[in-house]
């Protein structure tokens, strides 16, 4: 779920959205602009009561499902609605309350996998069955919700969920399909809740999955420099933080990275502890001998040798790989005498082939593909009967892949896109931020080791323990696994009651 930009004229078009109006009244085609998009636009905030049972203890809170609308600070010409919802407990002073803003990767992707899959107060019913699109949607009250601990705000970024552009001008889909375009409008959702409700000193956290991890990180800069908001922590669920290590034709390293989420499928591990001997050898005795280079036929015998054994792989097939390999590959041999094939996203997953006997193909993920439908109509239903924001006929839109494919990642494309810079930057100028990475063991899509290996490269900032990995079972979305959606919240807890 996990897929971003800035050219200087991004970014010239991005500051003009979170400028100053210096214009005294707006002229007049903006209000008629106004007026016409208020017909168009999504309806007015629904606040609703209700309450849960965590842990014996009874929790009230509000609910509010709404929108922001951000327009042209030149114009004010109206260019999107941000649809958000939020759960505030009630009875407690906020203004000292943590608040935590929630959003999902894709690019592309919907609040929702992270709301009805871990966070908020209700969650969809994961059965201990295969994944199925046409599993009828429940919601069931959520003993993971992380409401106990802080406020949450679950936003959908322009083209997800219910949110939409009001613009028909293709500079404006154009400029917050990007990584600065993104970060820069989303900074000014955020500012304008917290502004709304009262909230700007409350301690402050953003929970970001996938490209969403990237996003979180991306988020601390315009935060600071042009919304005057400080950030008090990230949490991040299995990141993008480096495009480098995840790209088909990859460098050496990548390969090393991989290994032991695969070595986790085969061997059905859980933990880190049951793959220490994966990790030495990838660490070391692979990198050594992939760095050779596929003219040196011992060091490819060693390879090949090594890695069946640790992937349970054909040791011809994988030297036919140059002992090379990758997530795709491994998806579709692991179990192609059974004619199945496993989820990249969760490694413990598996479905039919449609193709079994074709030598190539593509084919839907088992695990991505198929809670698609149902955590968007369970939103849906979240929506109705429990939220009451009379949103009518409107799609909510889960996962779209058009916005991935036209996302702009600026200078350097999707390959050279990073975000670990962006995070040494912050550590080192705000020694309060703290940061915990969460990642399931079984994800082919990012890799732990991978995000080992790239979070090695950042310096102690006086403590090591201010950026933490945790690895859970699981795989991209560990809390699809009742273990991990529990490891998650007790994480953040420890993250957030710090204070």
């Amino acid at each position: 779920m996990s897929h971003f930009t800035g050219t200087a004229a991004v970014l010239a078009l991005t500051m003009s959205l979170c400028a100053p109006v210096l214009a005294e009244a707006p002229p007049p085609n903006a209000k008629a602009a106004e007026q016409q998009s208020q017909t168009r636009g999504l309806p007015p905030e629904a606040v609703t009561s209700h309450a849960i049972a965590l842990q014996g203890e009874k929790i009230a809170f509000t609910a509010r499902a709404g929108a922001i609308r951000l327009k042209d600070a030149k114009t004010e010409a109206p260019q999107a609605d941000v649809a958000y919802v939020s759960y505030e407990r009630s009875g407690i002073e906020a203004s000292g309350r943590p608040v935590v803003f929630i959003f999902n990767g894709g690019p592309g992707a919907a609040s929702a996998w992270l709301g009805l899959g871990a966070i908020s107060p209700w969650r969809l019913r994961f059965p201990p069955e295969t994944p199925s699109p046409s599993l009828t949607p429940v919601l069931l009250d959520n003993a993971e919700t992380w409401l106990a601990f802080g406020d949450l705000v679950f936003i959908d970024p322009p083209g997800t969920g219910y949110s939409k552009f009001l613009s028909e001008k293709d500079d404006v889909e154009k400029r917050f399909f990007s990584v600065d375009g993104d970060a820069e409008a989303l900074a000014v959702v955020i500012r304008k809740w917290l502004t709304a409700r009262g909230r700007l000193t409350s301690p402050k956290y953003i929970v970001g999955e996938s490209y969403g991890g990237f996003r979180a990180v991306k988020l601390l800069a315009p935060l600071r420099e042009r919304e005057n908001i400080g950030v008090d922590g990230l949490f991040l669920v299995s990141p993008a933080l480096d495009f480098t290590w995840l790209q088909g034709g990859r460098p050496p390293l990548s390969y090393a990275a991989l290994l032991p989420s695969l070595a986790a499928v085969a061997r059905n591990a859980r933990d880190r502890g049951q793959l220490a001997d994966v990790e030495a050898y990838a660490a070391a005795d692979y990198v050594v001998d992939l760095l050779k280079g596929p003219k040196d036929p011992q060091a490819q015998s060693r390879m090949s040798e090594a890695v069946a054994r640790f992937t349970a792989l054909d040791r011809n097939f994988v030297a036919r790989l140059g002992a090379r390999v990758d997530a795709k590959s491994f998806s579709r041999e692991r179990k192609r005498n059974e004619q199945r094939i496993v989820s990249a996203y969760d490694g413990g997953v598996e479905g039919y082939d449609p193709d079994p006997f074709a030598p190539g193909g593509d084919w839907a993920d088992p695990v991505l593909d198929a809670w698609r439908a149902p955590l968007g109509a369970a939103m849906t239903l979240l929506t109705q009967e429990k939220l009451a924001w009379p949103i009518g006929d409107a799609r909510y839109a889960i996962l779209d892949g058009r916005i991935a494919r036209h996302w702009d990642f600026g200078h350097g494309g999707r390959a050279n896109a990073e975000a670990l810079s962006d995070m040494r930057d912050a550590l080192a100028l705000d020694p309060r931020l703290k940061i915990v990475v969460l990642q399931g063991v079984a994800d082919l899509v990012i890799p732990y080791f991978a995000t080992r290996l790239i979070l090695d490269q950042l310096p102690a900032y006086g403590d090591a323990d201010r950026v933490r990995l945790v690895v859970t079972a699981g795989g991209h979305m560990p809390y699809l696994r009742d273990e991990g959606r529990a490891r998650m919240r007790d994480e953040a807890r420890k993250l957030i009651e710090r204070h």
